[in-house]
């Protein structure tokens, strides 16, 4: 398996980074969601097998003090083989001069970022405007 990780978007390909979020049952990314995204990131990591993108991560960060880690996601097909945890590595280690890196972890995932060395927070909040998501995620 020739598996890559790649910083750049540029040369993304959108379609590809479409199925992997929808293989995971996130249908609202569309291409210029994506896009968006993606650019308005300043750290990414998008992995390759055999040049098919099959997963990614990405964060937005002010370079000195605070950073937040969004979308690790794994194409289901390619899930439980360590991927996620490679995105994370490469991610942390791009951040690993920040003094506060934040990340919201979807339902019933939050044992695999305590692995890399996240905690809960006593003092989180957050705003959703999506009221499912806010059922879910908000005290």
């Amino acid at each position: 398996m020739d598996l890559k990780i790649h910083h750049n978007f540029d040369s993304a390909n959108i379609d590809e980074m479409r199925e992997v979020y929808e293989s995971v049952g996130w249908m609202k990314h569309t291409n210029e969601i994506i896009r968006q995204v993606f650019e308005a990131s300043n750290v990414i990591a998008i992995v390759t097998v055999n040049g098919r993108i099959i997963g990614f991560g990405r964060a937005m960060t002010d370079g000195v003090f605070n950073a937040a880690i969004y979308d690790i996601v794994v194409h289901r097909d390619f899930q439980r083989q360590g991927i996620g945890e490679k995105i994370m590595e490469y991610l942390l280690d791009q951040l690993s001069h920040i003094s506060c890196v934040h990340l919201i972890s979807t339902t019933g995932n939050e044992g695999f970022y305590r692995k890399f060395g996240l905690k809960m927070l006593k003092t989180g909040m957050a705003r959703y405007l999506n009221p499912i998501l806010s059922d879910e995620y908000l005290e």
